[in-house]
């Protein structure tokens, strides 16, 4: 609905699964979105909500502390005059929860506060992918890693220069698969202390960051499947390779 400029109220508190999925996908007209009260959450409840509403400059609140699955899943994805990102409360996440929620946000220069210690399998997936204004990422206090569930989460974030800090030190399947892909203004990697490695963790996870110069210490011992597969592809700039103190490896 191209010429759409008013959302219609929604003033429900309880969700039902997929009930405003994709309510306004391309609604390129529609500057500011409705009220979203809801405390309780439901699978796939704003799933792509607002896909692709690029004059939408502000995001509503979002006050629901308790999420579903998929609940907030490419929900403004592509909304590229979006300035400023919802706050987001919850501490508790669930799988998908916030997967490409802000993806192709092309004017987004700041991320939400991400508060949350435990993680869920792919709950942070490709969330600011693509968001190319970006320059600094929010912090990652998490200390408990779930499968893929950094997986892509800034890729192509190419005015992005600082990483977090990644304290943890034992990893999950492809925790942080493609974290850094394509973030070319990126110059200095976080250190990463993590000894205990799984499955596909940090297979190219700077791949294509042209500027980054010196590479982390990878100080672990035992090696999982493709642990560092293509963790430095295309770096033109790297100068120094970390030391590899493994001495059994892995496929």
């Amino acid at each position: 609905c191209t010429s759409l400029t008013t959302a219609p109220a929604l003033p429900g508190t309880t969700l039902a699964s997929n009930c405003y999925q994709y309510m306004f996908r391309e609604c390129t007209s529609l500057t500011t979105a409705p009220e979203l009260p809801a405390t309780t959450l439901a699978d796939s409840c704003y799933s792509g909500m607002f896909y692709e509403c690029s004059s939408i400059v502000n995001a509503p609140e979002l006050p629901s502390t308790t999420l579903a699955y998929r609940c907030y899943n490419e929900m403004f994805r592509g909304c590229t005059s979006l300035a400023t990102s919802p706050v987001l409360p919850a501490t508790t996440l669930v799988n998908y929860c916030y997967a490409f929620m802000l993806a192709d946000c092309t004017s987004l220069t700041t991320a939400p506060t991400l508060n949350a210690t435990t993680l869920a399998p792919y709950c942070y997936q490709s969330m600011f992918y693509r968001c190319t204004a970006l320059t600094t990422a929010p912090a990652l206090p998490a200390t408990t890693l779930s499968s893929s569930c950094y997986h892509s989460m800034f890729e192509r974030c190419t005015s992005l220069t600082t990483a977090p800090e990644l304290p943890v030190t034992t990893l999950a399947n492809s925790c942080y698969m493609n974290m850094f892909s394509g973030c070319t203004s990126l110059t200095t990697a976080p250190e990463l202390p993590a000894t205990t490695l799984a499955n596909y963790c940090y297979s190219w996870m700077f791949s294509g960051c042209k500027s980054l110069k010196d590479a982390p210490a990878l100080n672990a011992t035992t090696l999982a499947q493709d642990c560092y597969s293509s963790m430095f592809h295309g770096c033109t700039s790297l100068t120094t390779a970390p030391e590899l103190p493994a001495t059994t490896l892995a496929n």
